[in-house]
């Protein structure tokens, strides 16, 4: 990013850079706004656009007013959070001088996560979804459902699975590493689902994720012990 600006391939103002504090910058009072000096100098970069606090474990109270300090030092224009469910969320929001700006969380056809969705608009929070594609779990590229009403808008069962997030108010965030694919997630924009449609893609709700129980005693534990090498 620090060579495409320099060389003029793109202007800093053009892009939205977001990154996050992990775990382990989130035990006590500085780490997390260390954390992101840290991330600015190997970055390259003079501020980000967004930095979010990756789960709700270590002491993420103390973490968050690092990112509010760092929000007011410059070091970011916006801060937020992920991973973070409507009561911690909420219980966050009562207790913070700055609402965070965005929730990232998983969301999909098949984790629709309605009540985040409540709570997050309640406050005026950007709902963010990764994993909008569940990670191709549950058969979401062939899905009948899906398919077929993809076929009515000549659009493939991913597109559609995208588009019904962005109708619900979501921004969204599929990962994929080949053109072609990047190209078809981005083109969206040229149809709109109708009311019954929308419900149809919500029925398939299983009320839980399938790739990560952030419930699971075992795993907190183990992801407030994980560290990364910076």
């Amino acid at each position: 990013m620090k060579r495409a600006i320099a060389d003029g391939l793109v202007k800093r103002e053009d892009l939205f850079i977001t990154t996050k504090a992990w775990v382990q910058d989130m035990h006590k009072a500085g780490d997390t706004y260390a954390s992101v000096k840290r991330s600015l100098a190997l970055s390259g970069l003079d501020y980000f656009d967004l930095v979010l606090l990756h789960q709700a474990m270590g002491d993420y109270f103390t973490a968050y007013r690092d990112l509010e300090k760092a929000a007011k030092d410059g070091l970011t224009k916006a801060i937020g959070v992920s991973n973070y469910f409507p009561s911690i969320l909420v219980n966050l929001c009562e207790n913070v001088e700055i609402i965070p700006a965005v929730n990232q969380i998983e969301a999909h056809s098949f984790f629709t996560r309605e009540e985040d969705l409540r709570v997050m608009k309640s406050y005026g929070i950007v709902p963010q979804a990764w994993s909008p594609l569940a990670e191709g779990n549950y058969g979401i590229f062939t899905d009948p459902d899906l398919t077929a009403i993809g076929k009515k808008y000549g659009k493939t069962a991913a597109q559609v699975a995208l588009r019904w997030n962005v109708q619900r108010g979501f921004s969204i965030i599929p990962k994929s590493t080949h053109e072609e694919r990047i190209k078809e997630n981005l083109d969206i924009w040229d149809f709109a689902l109708t009311e019954d449609e929308m419900k149809t893609i919500s029925a398939k709700d299983k009320g839980k994720s399938g790739i990560i129980n952030h419930f699971d005693p075992d795993l907190v534990k183990n992801l407030n012990h994980l560290s990364f090498e910076h």
